[in-house]
């Protein structure tokens, strides 16, 4: 019976990949993501539901649009597997079992899973466009209630520090959307502050300190590995030249890492 209920977990998994390839799209652009109908990006021919089957289809199809023939990235099937493969090793952190899961279990891994979800949303624009998206941000907010709804029945005294966390989210996304909307800007550290409190509101403070250390010891090697690629191929780069670096897509996955590693650790 386990092994079904993990089973249901991975395929869940990989539906919710195949909605990160489209919020991931189509949210920068400020297109709908509920009601607008799937379509290849090259013909514009709409998917049919025997296309939109995850990891299925694209096997099926041998990677290949049904229309137009065009080849879809690979891309789409790794995010659909690694979604289903986190929600699965989400579920084993937590030792799923028939005859121990209730209702409080439950709730708490629906709302995990709305939050890693959000995470991987967040990071697939990140890792695109350099940007902590706002609207990504106020679902963020509205589950950080529901949490703080099912913490506060749990544990009455744990509350006050959380409220503290989302009372400066608040005042951070607050000064975003009303001042920096305002004025036709967006500053992208103060989308990583929100993402970094966001963060500690779910993961905790020990596992979001250790998140921020590790994404810093991250973009610290792969800037190292940059400049020794470039010199092995004698490229000469400006001195002045900006380096973009998604700083939201590794915390992110990061985070996302170390809730599952603690979990399997420590519940």
């Amino acid at each position: 019976m386990e092994y079904i209920i993990y089973g249901l977990i991975f395929i869940i998994g990989t539906l919710f990949g195949s909605f990160f390839t489209l919020a991931v799209y189509r949210i920068p652009l400020g297109e709908n993501i509920l009601y607008k109908h799937s379509f290849c990006p090259n013909c514009k021919e709409k998917l049919t539901f025997t296309d939109l089957i995850p990891v299925v289809s694209y096997i099926a199809l041998r990677g290949k649009c049904s229309h137009c023939g065009e080849k879809i990235r690979i891309r789409y099937l790794l995010l659909e597997v690694l979604s289903g493969l986190v929600f699965l090793f989400f579920a084993l952190s937590l030792k799923f079992d028939i005859f121990t899961i209730n209702a409080n279990m439950i709730i708490y891994f629906v709302l995990y899973i709305l939050y890693i979800a959000s995470l991987f949303i967040i990071a697939g624009i990140d890792k695109e466009n350099i940007n902590i998206q706002r609207a990504v941000m106020l679902f963020g907010l509205v589950l950080s209630f529901s949490y703080m709804v099912y913490v506060c029945i749990q544990n009455m005294e744990a509350i006050y520090t959380y409220i503290i966390y989302l009372v400066l989210t608040i005042i951070l996304l607050t000064f975003d959307i009303f001042y920096l909307k305002k004025h036709y800007c967006q500053s992208y550290t103060i989308g990583v502050m929100e993402l970094a409190l966001y963060m500690i509101l779910f993961s905790g403070t020990a596992i979001s300190y250790f998140t921020i250390l590790f994404t810093l010891i991250c973009i610290s090697i792969n800037l190292v590995l940059k400049k020794i690629k470039e010199r092995k191929k004698e490229k000469i780069t400006e001195t002045n030249k900006e380096v973009k670096i998604p700083v939201g897509f590794y915390l992110c996955v990061i985070n996302i890492s170390l809730l599952i590693i603690c979990n399997f650790l420590y519940v």
